[in-house]
């Protein structure tokens, strides 16, 4: 059944709160994850905006990350009501808008890791003065264990922003601190099945491992940051930037696929972030 009218109740406010996430099951349903793997699969600007990261450990994760929602079916999805507004209610009722998108890819037998990090050690960088943001984690396809599914550290985002710095291609968190917050907190496998999401703080502790499995792990990014929180400096995401919600019904009843205009995707051979990672690998 999908949660096409789902709304955060104050139950699953209080589970996000205590344990820095929650997870939501059917989240889209199936004709709505056909229609977006649509997008994902079958266009070339996707492919060909793919961003390759070193893990530090001889793998690559892929990435295409841009910055828009665009008018697209994966576009819609960002826009619409169901999502924006748990975001909304997560995030202290306050005024979000998109930080951006990204489609990370973890290949058959080779796809790579991610390092332990909060997404608060990368954006605290970019002039964003409060953890008033989050990442709405889309499974496109099955994630669990053999194929490197997220791991969470349950409370983590309790110890505030933790220290990062580059490892290869990555920000991760002070390996120390994570060894010894991993003794006292619970470390969660989230296995999810394509349409079900994740919704997560940006100081929650997160990795995940390679993918040594023959399926693929694809996986669909959806961030939000506050208006109140509006970046104190220009950098390679948007600053606050009005968004236009849709109703739940927009992503069932467009048929953009191809067409990606304005969604500004991050270009590997100009981005700064880019040049920085690359340099540091």
């Amino acid at each position: 059944m999908s949660a096409i009218n789902f709304e955060i109740t104050d139950q699953r406010l209080k589970e996000y709160e205590e344990n820095g996430f929650i997870i939501i099951r059917n989240f889209f349903d199936e004709e709505e994850v056909r229609k977006m793997k649509k997008c994902f699969e079958e266009t070339e600007e996707m492919a060909n905006q793919k961003i390759s990261l070193e893990d530090g450990l001889g793998r690559n994760v892929d990435i295409t990350v841009w910055n828009s929602p665009g008018s697209d079916v994966t576009g819609m999805a960002a826009r619409s009501e169901k999502v924006v507004n748990a975001a909304e209610k997560l995030l202290g009722n306050l005024e979000v808008y998109h930080y951006h998108g990204k489609l990370v890819q973890k290949e058959p037998k080779s796809g790579g890791s991610w390092l332990w990090h909060q997404d608060y050690g990368y954006w605290y960088r970019n002039g964003c003065l409060f953890p008033e943001m989050l990442t709405v984690f889309m499974a496109v396809d099955k994630c669990d264990k053999t194929n490197g599914c997220l791991k969470v550290l349950k409370g983590s985002h309790k110890c505030g922003r933790i220290d990062h710095s580059m490892v290869a291609g990555q920000t991760g968190a002070n390996i120390d601190r994570v060894s010894e917050l991993k003794k006292k907190l619970e470390v969660v496998f989230v296995e999810l099945n394509p349409g079900d999401v994740l919704m997560f703080g940006c100081n929650l502790l997160h990795c995940s491992g390679p993918n040594n499995s023959d399926r693929r792990r694809w996986a669909y990014l959806m961030c939000y940051n506050t208006r109140h929180n509006n970046p104190v400096k220009v950098h390679h995401h948007p600053c606050y930037t009005p968004l236009q919600k849709v109703p739940n019904s927009a992503i069932k009843e467009c048929e953009n696929y191809t067409d990606f205009s304005g969604k500004a995707f991050m270009d590997k051979n100009v981005n700064q972030t880019i040049k920085f990672y690359k340099t540091q690998s």
